[in-house]
């Protein structure tokens, strides 16, 4: 049985200072759009929008509806060619498998190396892929938590265990 551990409204809007300063540390990098991956990255890139002061635009890979996320990525490769940096945003770096598509897709629409960074709520140690700025660090040998955040606690709790059980080895 899996442990659902919510994440309240004040620890998400504190995980969001703590990224926002975490950029604002890094005087070598700065994006000029925050990337909001949909769906668990949507909400949290608007805050970060907001706390940081830099526009949001977002991609939607969760659906796996292929206008919706691949013909976007190949735009954003197009703005990175132009000087620009994206910073994508989602709620955890669990497997990997989200970050490393985005990545193959950007790198095969010609983005420019460097000009992409990740960020995420809660980073997984043991993931396939590294990324550049997080709130907070678990490692998925230890931790086995579904972790529910503001946005999806309105779920019906079937919704939320038939999610968890997607990828049983995240939570067994």
């Amino acid at each position: 049985m899996p442990i659902f551990t919510p994440i309240p409204q004040d620890e998400f809007v504190a995980a969001i200072h703590i990224l926002a300063a975490k950029l604002a540390e890094d005087t070598d990098w700065k994006p000029d759009f925050i990337i909001g991956i949909g769906r668990g990255g949507l909400v949290p890139a608007v805050f970060l929008s907001h706390a940081i002061g830099l526009p949001t635009l977002s991609v939607d890979y969760s659906s796996q509806v292929k206008d919706f996320a691949d013909e976007p990525l190949v735009k954003l490769a197009a703005r990175t060619r132009n000087g620009e940096r994206l910073l994508f945003l989602d709620d955890i770096n669990d497997s990997g498998r989200t970050i490393t598509h985005l990545r193959g897709a950007l790198a095969a629409a010609g983005a420019v190396e460097g000009a992409v960074r990740f960020a995420m709520l809660i980073d997984n140690l043991s993931s396939a892929e590294r990324i550049e700025y997080s709130a907070r660090i678990i490692d998925r040998a230890v931790t086995k938590d579904w972790f529910v955040f503001p946005w999806e606690a309105v779920a019906p709790a079937a919704a939320i265990a038939e999610d968890a059980a997607e990828v049983p080895e995240r939570i067994a």
